[in-house]
């Protein structure tokens, strides 16, 4: 089954059939539930019963949002998908939502929210629609805005489902980067599929909570699951075993005729995997160039 983030943006992928198929689903109902109630738990605030404004982020139709009016607090919801929003409204939930793109920040005055929950929403700024976008500044603009819009030392619990240990260390480092303290919590680590990830954030130091150091040993079991798997074609791999060969030389033994592509493809490439948020070297008069054939 296909990550759906990797299928469509957004605010095409849910659209009015999958938004009314959603929220009528009984399993969606009861994980939505579960992860609020997790998420407000983490957020760990005082018994004292005072009114708290509450931002969920990725709202979508407002099933999070009606655990968190169960739970005694107010909230405000944004999401980028018209068609959730419209079953939100229908559903005459107690909330107020307002459709807005997380990759463009957070629209509110300063310091208003007492905490921010988000669930199954963050990974969504991981993945590029369009060249234009770049998952890095996406996600700078959105932790920047998050962290001006809650008052200081008001904690933010966002679940969201990693695309491997890379993408984890992205969304976590964006935060960190712009002033959050905190880390990662992971439920059920030894479980594939209960396994849940919190980014549990604080706007400001506070004693007591630490940056997190190394990220990736934090996912070792998803880097060994990504290796399990890797598979290796040993035909090829005995062409040529124990040969220097060049990259173009590799493509040519393996597919049967010679690679075409050239700088303009290379670049284009680079510029793609920039898009999807990964680390690649600046281009220069060098890139692409053919190199001269060895004596």
């Amino acid at each position: 089954m296909s990550r759906p983030e990797i299928s469509a943006p957004p605010q095409e992928f849910y659209n009015d059939n999958e938004a009314h198929k959603y929220t009528s689903s009984s399993r969606v109902i009861e994980i939505q539930d579960r992860l609020t109630e997790r998420a407000v738990e983490l957020l760990n605030f005082p018994k004292d019963d005072l009114p708290r404004l509450l931002l969920d982020v990725g709202c979508g139709s407002g099933l999070s949002g009606d655990r968190l009016t169960e739970l005694g607090y107010g909230w405000i919801g944004m999401d980028i998908s018209k068609s959730m929003l419209q079953v939100a409204q229908d559903r005459n939930i107690e909330g107020g939502v307002i459709q807005y793109d997380m990759g463009h920040g957070c629209p509110f005055r300063p310091g208003i929210f007492d905490g921010c929950v988000s669930i199954s929403a963050v990974q969504w700024l991981c993945n590029a629609d369009h060249l234009q976008q770049e998952p890095r500044k996406r996600l700078n603009t959105f932790f920047s805005q998050l962290y001006r819009c809650l008052k200081r030392g008001a904690k933010a619990v966002l679940q969201f489902y990693p695309d491997g240990a890379k993408q984890a260390e992205l969304i976590t480092t964006a935060a960190l980067r712009v002033g959050f303290s905190g880390g990662l919590v992971v439920d059920y680590p030894n479980s594939t599929r209960a396994k849940k990830y919190f980014l549990v954030l604080v706007a400001g130091c506070l004693d007591g909570i630490s940056t997190s150091g190394n990220i990736l040993a934090r996912f070792e079991s998803l880097e060994a699951d990504a290796l399990k798997s890797v598979r290796v074609d040993r035909r090829s791999k005995a062409r040529y075993e124990g040969k220097k060969l060049s990259m173009g030389q590799r493509l040519t033994a393996h597919s049967g005729h010679k690679h075409p592509k050239g700088k303009a493809w290379i670049l284009k490439k680079k510029q793609q995997a920039r898009c999807r948020g990964k680390e690649i070297s600046q281009d220069s008069k060098y890139t692409g160039r053919k190199r001269k054939d060895r004596l």
